[in-house]
């Protein structure tokens, strides 16, 4: 049996392997990445992967692990699993690189059958974890590691995880005539920081708009969906918000939606596709359709882009192009017969005369 790691709703993940963060709460704030509250644990409510608590502590002050090295450095720290459940449990401890997940940019950990690139391949776990880890019930285990910076590592943030996938197989799913294992598992997110030059980049790109509308317009409200995508161009992570906008003919504002908070991290290099809902959209117009986007840690980093799109009721111009087609044909056809009918007259004249 093939087996495949999950999240907590024990659904499959993502097509190309992404095991989806279950991280509580670990939202990021500004360029320094900040915690945007108190620090809570990665838990799935079985078990949970966070920083070892300090030394005679119970529980971590540290959401997350942050750390900052400069290249060719070495960092030293230790990660607990906490077993709350009533019998000991077996995992398979790893770390792994961050990646946003393409549709709605969600924070996502790869997978242990995907090979770290980045600070995951960074990070050298205690030699224990070379098979798998056994924590008792109601108990934890402190698991040291090292983060050796590569010579030629380049400056910003790296970000990845360290991550505790259970070796049980908790259910069966079908992927085509392939039965597929699924495993939980939790991740602790771990940000690193290579001192140089910071470069923050967002880029608002493919803007495009589809819409469908009533067979009978304006009886009911046509409806559209927005998609972009946001690319983050620089080397730190980036907390975008986002405005949408669109005018018809003379200006007129047909949508104005003000900047918010996407409450997502968009890590560098990571290209995310979001979608924008417009139950209301028009139904007879020419529209021109804009994104932009910014970050409130970075005010001078705004990017805006935008699509134009002809709304025309399509139904309705159909049933206009038929009458009308219809009336230019009786048209014809009655001028037709009229020309007819005066060649015959002087026919019947002649003949009168004879």
């Amino acid at each position: 049996m093939r087996t495949r790691s999950s999240t907590p709703g024990r659904t499959r993940t993502a097509p190309y392997g992404l095991l989806l963060g279950l991280l509580l709460g670990l939202l990021l704030m500004g360029a320094g990445l900040l915690p945007a509250g108190p620090a809570r644990a990665a838990d799935n409510g079985t078990w949970g992967v966070f920083p070892t608590p300090a030394a005679g502590a119970a529980m971590t002050d540290r959401a997350y692990f942050f750390h900052q090295g400069t290249a060719g450095s070495t960092i030293s720290d230790s990660v607990t699993v906490l077993n709350s459940s009533d019998r000991e449990l077996t995992f398979q401890v790893f770390a792994t690189d961050a990646v946003n997940t393409p549709a709605g940019g969600a924070f996502a950990l790869l997978p242990v059958e995907a090979k770290p690139k980045d600070v995951g391949a960074w990070i050298t776990l205690a030699p224990e974890t070379a098979n798998t880890v056994t924590v008792p019930a109601k108990g934890r285990k402190d698991i040291p590691f090292t983060v050796k910076v590569p010579p030629d590592a380049t400056p910003g943030d790296h970000v990845g995880g360290i991550v505790a996938l259970g070796t049980a197989v908790e259910g069966v799913q079908q992927d085509g005539k392939v039965q597929v294992g699924v495993k939980r598992s939790v991740g602790a997110r771990l940000y690193f920081r290579v001192p140089g030059p910071v470069t923050p980049g967002l880029s608002v790109e493919d803007v495009r708009v589809s819409r469908s509308a009533p067979l009978l317009p304006w009886v009911q409200d046509a409806r559209a969906t927005v998609s972009y995508a946001l690319v983050n161009r620089g080397n730190v992570v980036v907390e975008p918000k986002v405005a949408v906008s669109a005018e018809g003919l003379f200006g007129r504002r047909v949508l104005d939606r003000p900047e918010r908070e996407l409450k997502l991290s968009l890590l560098p290099g990571q290209r995310i596709e979001l979608t924008e809902p417009w139950p209301d959209a028009p139904q007879s117009d020419w529209v021109t359709v804009r994104i932009t986007a910014g970050a409130t840690a970075h005010p001078d980093l705004v990017s805006r882009s935008g699509t134009d799109f002809v709304a025309v009721p399509w139904p309705a111009a159909g049933l206009l192009l038929v009458l009308t087609g219809a009336g230019v044909t009786l048209w014809v056809l009655r001028r037709r017969r009229r020309a007819e009918s005066e060649q015959e007259e002087p026919l019947m004249d002649l003949a009168g005369t004879r």
